[in-house]
């Protein structure tokens, strides 16, 4: 298949291990509803993986709303109160981060939500995240000064690692076309689990497209097979 073998992992959070991305697209249209547009996925699949700044205003640009970005973000935050603490896990998330743990693969997060917002969303799921050898947080992190689809992101992942691996050794997980082309931009493999709902065309710059997290085979990258 093609695949090379790699030592080291870095993870997405919105849409690849939490399932937040539908709780995004509710809190967004509660805004700009207000000023008689809906934010749609033609909309959604050109931000996604973006830092939320830039997402913003994106949106506002898009859909033409009379608001700063500040303003937007004002009106967001109870909402994101209210709905991210109960967020849940993608389907296979917590077995494949448990396994790689396990073998001690090292594993980093990279994700372009801030610290604060990762917190609110992780809070359920603290053990999980507590896994990760570290965690880039593009949306407060100064030293990520691009966010997706440029590679910072994850170049600062994997130069985080103590052994500090050379890019093509690290295999990133996506579920955004942006996150995608900032993976192939960094050099790296990158496995994409997308939404349904994305259209065919933005996969194919990915190493490996799946339905599911649940269907990653570990051995295709040299790295230790669940055992059933």
């Amino acid at each position: 298949m093609g695949f090379h073998n790699v030592t080291h992992c870095i993870f997405d959070m919105d849409g690849l291990l939490l399932d937040t991305e539908s709780l995004y697209t509710m809190a967004y249209n509660c805004v700009t509803q207000e000023y008689g547009k809906t934010y749609s996925w033609e909309h959604k699949a050109k931000i996604m993986g973006f830092k939320s700044a830039e997402a913003l205003q994106k949106i506002i640009d898009m859909l033409q709303l009379p608001i700063t970005v500040q303003t937007f973000e004002d009106k967001l935050a109870p909402i994101y109160q209210e709905v991210f603490p109960g967020c849940d896990l993608m389907p296979g998330a917590e077995k494949l981060l448990q396994h790689l743990k396990k073998h001690n693969i090292p594993i980093a997060l990279a994700t372009s939500s801030s610290e604060d917002s990762s917190d609110l969303k992780t809070q359920k799921w603290k053990h999980l995240f507590d896994l990760f050898d570290h965690k880039v947080y593009g949306g407060s992190d100064p030293e990520v000064v691009k966010g997706k689809p440029h590679p910072d992101i994850f170049l600062i992942a994997a130069k985080r690692f103590p052994d500090n691996p050379d890019p093509s050794k690290c295999l990133v997980f996506e579920d955004s076309p942006n996150g995608v082309q900032a993976g192939i931009a960094a050099k790296m493999q990158v496995v994409m689990v997308p939404d349904p709902q994305l259209p065919e065309d933005v996969f194919k710059n990915a190493t490996l497209v799946l339905n599911s997290l649940e269907d990653f085979k570990p051995e295709d990258f040299g790295l230790p097979p669940f055992v059933a």
